[in-house]
């Protein structure tokens, strides 16, 4: 019995090895070579401090800035989900009604379906082009700059799909926010940059 149970505990021992430590850093070091930006988690600093991840979105609510697409996680990127709501449920359709209503009374614009809905994770860091440009014009009035300078701003920044076949065009709110506040700083009622 020795003789069978000795290999099987060798072997285990072995594939714990190789597959739980070897080849996870193994990995790591890879993408740590390769791509360290990405293995880094895709953060963006300012002045040197980490202000967002690309990859993560986070919540924007004053009028000076782009806002992400709502979420159901409350922007919690330890506790990530979508509502599963669906589409016959009554909360749905009233939170969604409820947000298409607050956009158009904030940007005066048509609502596009991302600004009302949330991504499945939650944490989208995205919206459309056409959501970000629907609110060009609240965020040159609050920064008191010409919406034409904003919608620059945001167009300069869509990213188009990967290589051009997958996805949709997108815009990144964190970088269009960075981007606001270096190109476009708002100005308080003296004229004066905040």
């Amino acid at each position: 019995m020795l003789s069978h149970i000795r290999p099987a505990l060798v072997m285990l021992a072995a594939m714990t090895l190789v597959t739980g430590l070897a080849y996870p850093l193994a990995m790591t070091g890879l993408a740590a070579a390769l791509a360290p930006d990405r293995a880094a988690g895709s953060l963006i600093r300012r002045e040197g401090q980490v202000v967002g991840s690309a990859l993560i979105g986070q919540a924007f609510a004053q009028g000076k800035y782009l806002h992400p697409r709502p979420s159901a996680s409350g922007w919690n990127a330890a506790g990530s989900s979508a509502s599963n709501l669906g589409p016959t449920s009554a909360a749905l359709v009233t939170a969604v009604s409820e947000r298409k209503a607050a956009f158009a009374a904030a940007n005066g614009a048509p609502t596009p379906v991302d600004a009302v809905t949330t991504s499945a994770s939650g944490l989208d860091p995205h919206v459309s082009p056409e959501t970000a440009l629907a609110q060009a014009t609240r965020i040159a009035t609050s920064r008191g700059v010409d919406p034409v300078a904003v919608r620059r701003l945001i167009e300069a920044r869509i990213e188009p799909p990967l290589l051009g076949l997958w996805g949709l065009p997108r815009v990144n709110v964190l970088a269009v926010n960075l981007a606001l506040d270096a190109e476009l700083p708002a100005l308080s009622l003296a004229g004066n940059p905040e």
